[in-house]
């Protein structure tokens, strides 16, 4: 399991496919605030959004690009406590 001090929370981040009223906008913002947001969307909307964060995060040892679904959630995790 990563240590919540090896991954840069504070690393630009964007939360896509995700609607927002009429429109499908991302919402680009910390990786720590991008995950946190997630955490609040309902079940469907959790399973569709997709987060890039502006550089890969390892998690267990794999480098990943972007996240989906339970990948979002194992970084959820990993959040620091605030």
């Amino acid at each position: 399991m990563t240590n919540t001090e090896e991954i840069d929370w504070t690393m630009s981040a964007a939360l896509e496919n995700v609607r927002r009223g009429e429109e499908q906008l991302p919402e680009v913002t910390s990786l720590q605030g991008a995950v946190r947001a997630w955490t609040e969307l309902e079940g469907e909307l959790q399973a569709q959004a997709t987060l890039t964060p502006e550089r890969p995060v390892e998690v267990d040892g794999v480098s990943t690009p972007s996240f989906s679904g339970q990948a979002i959630a194992a970084l959820a995790e990993r959040l620091p406590s605030s």
